[in-house]
Formats: C-alpha cells, sequence, structure tokens
C-alpha cells in the first residue's frame, strides 16, 4: 500500500541536513501539523524502513575460522590484572612543565612486562588481546614482543581487523612458516611467497641450515630486485663463517652498489677470507712505523688513488662533503682489513701499545677511529679495551676514541660483567652528564657496583644543586634498570632537602619527586616479577 504523502516526503540526503543544522534553520516542507523535530524524526523512521526492505539480501561470507589453540601456561591472575591496568593507563606523555610527579610512569612499564611475561613463556589472557593490539599499533617499540607474546592467536584475530594489520606485515606476512625439513615446501614459498614471507623463510632456514639458506638464496638471486638482494644478503649475518665467503665475492660483483657495500662488510668480519688478506695488503702498506728519531711513532701514507678493484672490493671513491679523498678512501681501508695484520706491521706490539703509540702529521683521530670501526665490526675484545682506555681518563684525552657512540659500540663487545664495571668507573670519575650512551649498553638489571655508581652520582648532583632536569633521561634509565631489590637502600633519597645556596630554585623539591619515583617504580618492577611467577 501507497499513502498519498508518500511522493512528498523529503528526500534522505533534506533529513541529514535538517539534522545537522537543526530544523530551525532548515525546516521539513513536509512538516505541516506538525512540530518540525517530531516531523524530522517521524520522516527518518519512515525513510529507514524504506531503505531496509529494500536491501538486497547478501550471500553468506565464509564462517571465521576457530582460534587455533596455545598451549603455553596461563597467567596468574594477579598478572593479568595487572596487564589490564598497563593496558588501560595509556595517559600519553608526561604533563607539560618538565615535572612528572612522583607516581611511577606506568606506559614504561608495559614494554618490561612483556618482556618477563615472554621470558616465562606465557600465554596472553584471549580477553585482552584486542586492548594489547591497539597498544602496539599506537607503539613501534612494543611490536616485537606484543606479537611474541599474543603468539597464533593474536595473529588470527589480527586477520579481521584492517586497523592491526601491522602484525600481518611483522609475521612472514601473516603465513606460517613451512617445517625446514620439508624442502619442496621451502622451494614453493621461496619461489611464490610474499616478500616478507620469503625474509622470514630464509631466517629459519639459516638458522637451521646455514648451507640449505645459501643455496636457496643463490638460486634466484640474479632474478631478485636490488633492495631485495640487499635484505636477503643482510640475513646472512646471523651465523657468518668461511661457508659464506664464494657467495659473498661473487656479491662483490652486484649491480648495486648497496648490495656491494653490505657484502664487502661482511667480508671484511671474515679474517682468513681473500677479502681480508687484499684489504690487509691495502691498508698495511698505508701505515708503518716512524724510522726517524727514536722510532716510536706512527707514520701514515694515505693512498693516492682509489682504484678499480678497491672500488669492486667495496671503497667507495666519492667522500661526503667536505671530507679529503685521501682520508676517506685510508679510514675504508683500514676499517676492513683485519685487526690481526697490526701486530706484525708495527713491531709486534699488542693491540693497547699499538693504539699508545704517537701518529705523526694529525692522522691519529682518522685512524683509530678506523681501528673502532673495525674492532666493532671484527668484535675483538682486545682491540675494544684498547681503545677504550682507562675509563678515568677524560674521553678527549684517552688513547682512542673521543666518540661516545664509538665507545657504546665498543662496550657492547665485552662481556656483561666487565662492561657494567667500566661504565661504573666512567660514572664515578666523570658524572653522568657525557654516559647516557654507556649506560644504554649494559645490560638489565644493572649490577650491583654500576647501579650504586648512577645512585651516587644522581646524589652528588642534587647535593650540589645541579639543576635536576638536565638528569631526566639518566634518571628514566635508571627507573627501568636498576635492580628492584635496590628499592629500599634508596627510601633515604626520597625526603626533600634544604636547598643549597646557589642552586636551581625548585630543585630540591624536584629531586625529591624523582626518586619517590624512582623508588615506586622499582617496588612496582618487584610486584610484576612476583605476580608472574618468580624472582
Amino acid at each position: 500500500m501507497t499513502h498519498a504523502t508518500d511522493t512528498a516526503a523529503p528526500a534522505w540526503e533534506d533529513l541529514l541536513t535538517s539534522a545537522l543544522l537543526g530544523t530551525d534553520r532548515r525546516p521539513l516542507p513536509t512538516a505541516a501539523g506538525k512540530e518540525p523535530p517530531l516531523a524530522l524524526l517521524d520522516a527518518a523512521a519512515l525513510h529507514t524502513v524504506r531503505r531496509r526492505a529494500a536491501l538486497t539480501p547478501a550471500a553468506a561470507g565464509e564462517p571465521v575460522a576457530v582460534a587455533p589453540a596455545d598451549d603455553r601456561p596461563p597467567l596468574p591472575a594477579a598478572a593479568h590484572r595487572r596487564l589490564a591496568i598497563l593496558l588501560a593507563d595509556r595517559s600519553g606523555p608526561a604533563p607539560s612543565g618538565g615535572r612528572r610527579g612522583s607516581a611511577p610512569d606506568l606506559t614504561e612499564l608495559l614494554p618490561q612486562w612483556l618482556a618477563a611475561a615472554n621470558q616465562r613463556r606465557l600465554r596472553a589472557p584471549s580477553v585482552l588481546l584486542p586492548a594489547l593490539l591497539d597498544a602496539a599499533r599506537a607503539r613501534t617499540d612494543l611490536r616485537p614482543q606484543t606479537l611474541e607474546f599474543a603468539g597464533a592467536r593474536g595473529l588470527w584475530l589480527a586477520r579481521l581487523n584492517p586497523e592491526w594489520k601491522y602484525v600481518l606485515r611483522g609475521t612472514s606476512g601473516g603465513a606460517a612458516l613451512p617445517d625446514v625439513r620439508d624442502a619442496e615446501a621451502v622451494r614453493t614459498l621461496w619461489e611464490e611467497g610474499l616478500f616478507a614471507e620469503r625474509v622470514g623463510l630464509l631466517g629459519t632456514v639459516r638458522a637451521s641450515d646455514p648451507a640449505a639458506a645459501r643455496t636457496l638464496l643463490a638460486g634466484t638471486w640474479s632474478q631478485e630486485r636490488a633492495e631485495d638482494r640487499l635484505m636477503f644478503l643482510d640475513s646472512l649475518r646471523e651465523g657468518l663463517g668461511a661457508a659464506d665467503e664464494e657467495f659473498l665475492e661473487e656479491a662483490l660483483s652486484d649491480r648495486s652498489r648497496n648490495v656491494r657495500g653490505v657484502a664487502a662488510e661482511l667480508l671484511s668480519a671474515l679474517p682468513t677470507s681473500r677479502f681480508a688478506a687484499r684489504m690487509a695488503d691495502r691498508a698495511t702498506s698505508c701505515v708503518g712505523m716512524d724510522r726517524t728519531g727514536d722510532g716510536s711513532g706512527i707514520v701514515v701514507e694515505a693512498p693516492h688513488e682509489c682504484d678499480a678493484a678497491m672500488q669492486r672490493d667495496g671503497i667507495v671513491a666519492k667522500p661526503p662533503a667536505g671530507r679529503g679523498e685521501r682520508s676517506w678512501w685510508f679510514g675504508q681501508l683500514v676499517e676492513s682489513a683485519p685487526l690481526g695484520a697490526w701486530p706484525g706491521r708495527l713491531g709486534g706490539r699488542s693491540a693497547r701499545d699499538i693504539v699508545a703509540l704517537p701518529v705523526s702529521d694529525g692522522w691519529g683521530e682518522e685512524l683509530h677511529g678506523a681501528w673502532c670501526r673495525a674492532a666493532i665490526r671484527q668484535g675483538d675484545a682486545e682491540w675494544a679495551r684498547a681503545l677504550l682506555g682507562s675509563p678515568s681518563v677524560p674521553p678527549d684525552s684517552g688513547p682512542g676514541t673521543a666518540s661516545l657512540a664509538e665507545r657504546a659500540k665498543l662496550l657492547a663487545i665485552l662481556p656483561d660483567a666487565e662492561r657494567a664495571e667500566w661504565v661504573a668507573e666512567f660514572v664515578s670519575a666523570h658524572g653522568l652528564s657525557e654516559a647516557f650512551q654507556l649506560l644504554g649498553v649494559c645490560v638489565v638489571p644493572w649490577s650491583g657496583v654500576l647501579g650504586r655508581a648512577v645512585v651516587d652520582a644522581l646524589d652528588i648532583a642534587r647535593d650540589a644543586g645541579s639543576y635536576p632536569w638536565s638528569f631526566s633521561g639518566v634518571m628514566g634509565l635508571a627507573e627501568r634498570c636498576l635492580d628492584p631489590g635496590e628499592a629500599n637502600r634508596l627510601e633515604v633519597l626520597t625526603t626533600t632537602p634544604e636547598e643549597a645556596e646557589g642552586a636551581t630554585p625548585g630543585a630540591a623539591g624536584y629531586w625529591s619527586e624523582a626518586f619517590q619515583r624512582l623508588v615506586g617504580t622499582l617496588r612496582l618492577r618487584a610486584a610484576m616479577l612476583a605476580e608472574l611467577g618468580g624472582e
């Protein structure tokens, strides 16, 4: 049946306009005898029925697959509640004005909670998976730990929501990798899979059978795009060995300069390779003992040209802006040469004695910097110790490098305990103003000796009336890295001391808040670990 008034009914777009602007500003033409708002609602109801009645039934979609099983043990109830609290508190950055107050920052505790849960191989609660995936969507630093914790169920759920597509990018394209022992399945995925799937497959095969991964890569190498070849070649860093030399030598002739550069870098980490021998010959021909005077110094004669053979071996001919050609070529040669070549060239001296030798004509910084890069690339702890020197010596007058970034990389080569002791001595001697990068490479939680050195340095800075905001970065590191067992010992620092003469106004109160937050965070971390079932 059709009503006589239907032909004059307003269009749906007119109803929307009246609803947005108001019936006073945009009255309905068919509202005679009715209050305009009521007329709008009646017309909208009528249109809604019409629109629904006119819909064509759609074919039913495929039913959603059942979520996969997860046989990891469940979270303890207390840990479940803690995770819900951490996920609910996504309050964003600290308040303006530079002060964070005395309460722990829960957003900084979530990564530590996830790491601890993954270490114990606990299962993510299904009810919290959406909030967990949302949190990792907003914070890329959470993604690796989140993907591991969410497991196969998190991947299953992410396929149902486009907003969580980052999960599919981070898990080999969202597909399960085949058993590496199934050669046919591996070959099929390698030849037909998406790029992310192939990268994940190559890494998995490499971890199980390096030779099989190399064979897989060699089979399609000439057909790969340059940017893909670069990514695939980089996967050889894991488990790099002498058996990779032939493949890497061939990659030195690649069409892409970036691929050639990575191949040269990997070969330089193989001290017995033919590449290393070529670089040793070139580098040692540029460096020798100074035969004038008492012969106790080093003289440098940098290369005068960058020939085709050097360029094939990864030496970049054109220097960056502001850099001289000869020093640029020289630095590349030395950093690519095996460090074992230098004692024989320089009088049989040890690494420590070689680094202590004076270098003529201002070449010392260039030579030492290249040796640093070589030690980092080759993971040589003896040379790292020599180039770091004593932690009590000021960085700009030490035997090796003054660069804190390079020092941090050298420290990363040393065993955990030795690294912590070196940084603790550095902090005790020089304070915290230059220690942030060095602290960042120390294993967490910090050792007792390192933790005490950092807290003592913070206490000294507070007593000296130092500007407190300049230490906020180190204080944040301490909250994340100090051993939670130190909380009780630090309680005494939470009181507000008297303002020292000449101190920054309000600094004492800030320091008190900062130490209260530190103690509160450590206690919260201890509680989190206990809730997860250990420590």
